[in-house]
């Protein structure tokens, strides 16, 4: 037998055994969840025969947590049982557990007290494939608060569906520092590309830095160039470590237009141009091209995870003005 031959064969018989070690944890899973949930709901049924919520607390789930733990062992302690108790709460419909997620996912979104939230983060945690720690990161950054528009139950198709403002960098590890340049926020963006992406959302593949762009006169360099092969377009991103100005708009305008030119192709959608600044002038906003352009986007960032109630103020003026703008 050739070596071609047995390379084929190893990757005929190492396709096998991949595919049957997933279709073995997907069962697994799915058993661990269905049987989680039958807890829960055993547990709530039980709850709304009568006991108070706090005698509950206090002497029954404590007394099943210490039988269960002497028959089955780990994993029955009363922290567990009332993770149970709360998944079978916010999903009481069994079809309703999607079971591509982890029991570790669903703890993280039992514990969102908007019914719709659950629904969204579960679907984007998958759409996203999201590890643990990156959908506890995205809840604790509003993910789907900052997005322009939530996408709808239907998919998503627009723009204002995948942009976010403000955008949170964090991961970067830099600074808030008025003397921080674009080259050092640039080149941290690229060293923490995976992150990035993560933070961008859906559909974003990373395509160039500093990418040339040649006319018969002059030489342009856009800062960041992305591909949304949800949205089918090229998405170029400019950086800037000051406020918005018009000088900006103008020239992400300029650099839409000439990408839309000379780099896309037949079957590509225009091009969408963000600028993302420390700060936006809401008059410049207002009386510039970003008013019309339904293609170009100003959005805000902070390289450093806000407080809860300060990034909920944060969103609200932004979805407000973006409202007014609409």
């Amino acid at each position: 037998m050739s070596n071609i031959q047995k390379d084929k064969l190893f990757q005929s018989v190492r396709e096998i055994v991949l595919e049957a070690r997933k279709n073995v944890y997907r069962s697994s899973n799915t058993i661990l969840l269905k049987m989680y949930w039958e807890i829960g709901r055993l547990i709530v049924d039980d709850e709304q025969k009568g006991a108070s919520r706090a005698e509950y607390g206090k002497s029954v789930l404590k007394n099943l947590a210490r039988q269960l733990t002497l028959e089955f062992g780990k994993g029955y302690d009363e922290r567990n049982l009332n993770n149970m108790r709360a998944f079978y709460n916010s999903f009481q419909i069994w079809n309703a557990v999607r079971t591509e997620l982890s029991w570790t996912h669903y703890r993280i979104i039992s514990r969102l007290e908007n019914a719709a939230n659950r629904i969204a983060y579960m679907n984007e945690a998958i759409a996203g494939n999201w590890n643990t720690r990156t959908l506890q990161r995205n809840i604790d950054s509003h993910y789907l608060g900052r997005l322009l528009e939530t996408p709808g139950a239907t998919g998503s198709s627009t723009p204002e569906h995948y942009i976010k403002d403000p955008y949170i960098f964090e991961f970067l590890g830099l600074q808030q520092d008025s003397t921080l340049s674009e080259t050092v926020l640039e080149t941290a963006l690229i060293n923490h590309i995976q992150s990035f992406l993560m933070e961008l959302g859906k559909g974003f593949a990373f395509v160039a830095r500093q990418q040339h762009i040649a006319t018969d006169t002059s030489d342009f360099f856009i800062d960041l160039v992305f591909y949304n092969y949800y949205l089918k377009c090229f998405v170029l991103i400019d950086l800037k470590t000051n406020k918005l100005s018009h000088e900006a708009i103008g020239q992400m305008d300029m650099y839409v237009r000439m990408y839309n030119d000379l780099k896309k192709a037949e079957d590509d959608n225009p091009t969408i141009g963000i600028i993302l600044c420390t700060e936006k002038d809401e008059t410049i906003v207002k009386y510039s091209v970003l008013a019309e352009n339904e293609k170009l986007f100003a959005s805000k960032y902070r390289l450093y995870l806000p407080k809860e109630e300060e990034l909920k103020e944060l969103i609200e003026n932004d979805r407000t003005k973006f409202e007014l703008e609409k």
